[in-house]
């Protein structure tokens, strides 16, 4: 079966709102989640919310700083579980800092990777070519 964040070439399963992402559908038909072109589109916006906005702007550091913004406990998510299992797939601290995005990229991927199987379930469906042209596209 196939997962509404892969359906949606969305791994990560961003919310909708105002923004107009790059690679966004010209027709959006998930009430909720944004709806890419491919996912490599996906993965774009992923990397820019994580290291634009996340790291940059609101200076999270921490895996866990950055999935309680991304999967807060207000909005009835297991946060802390979240937290758990992205460091295990990640063999990482949850307070560990993940250094600055240009200098360890590899880093950045490997949480979004992890992202990408909480959010999905398994890795069965993710592409790990998409993801890395996702990298690519969110440092233009």
């Amino acid at each position: 079966m196939t997962t509404r964040g892969i359906r949606n070439c969305n791994p990560l399963n961003i919310r909708r709102t105002k923004t107009v992402w790059q690679g966004q559908r010209s027709e959006q038909q998930d009430g909720s989640f944004v709806q890419f072109d491919g996912m490599k589109w996906g993965w774009r916006a992923a990397f820019v919310l994580l290291t634009r906005n996340y790291f940059n702007q609101h200076k999270l550091t921490t895996v866990r700083s950055i999935i309680y913004r991304w999967a807060p406990p207000q909005d009835h998510n297991a946060t802390e579980a979240y937290v758990k299992r992205v460091c295990q797939l990640m063999d990482y601290d949850p307070d560990a800092y993940l250094g600055i995005p240009t200098m360890v990229p590899s880093r950045w991927m490997q949480l979004a990777w992890a992202m990408g199987i909480v959010e999905n379930g398994s890795a069965d469906q993710l592409d790990p070519l998409a993801m890395l042209e996702g990298w690519r596209l969110s440092r233009e």
